[in-house]
């Protein structure tokens, strides 16, 4: 049976085909040499970061436009016993 991609982790991952100018390629090939890593799992890396980044950022707006009331936060001057 014909198999379009060789490696099992393809099952699982989604090709995505970008298009870098030769000075970012170069640098990108440099950098994730240095790191010991391929270029696509430092890509990958690279977006999750830039992700979280933009999740991070999103919930910090919505704090501003809408902050925790005072009378939400929890009173700790008499805390609750902890029992195992």
């Amino acid at each position: 049976m014909f198999r379009l991609f060789r490696f099992p982790y393809t099952r699982y991952m989604k090709p995505l085909f970008i298009s870098l100018d030769e000075q970012t390629l170069m640098a990108l090939n440099r950098v994730a040499a240095r790191d010991k890593r391929k270029r696509s799992e430092f890509i990958r890396q690279a977006i999750r970061q830039a992700i979280r980044r933009a999740e991070f950022h999103a919930m910090r707006d919505a704090y501003r436009k809408q902050p925790d009331s005072a009378l939400d936060v929890d009173d700790w001057s008499t805390p609750e016993e902890f029992k195992a």
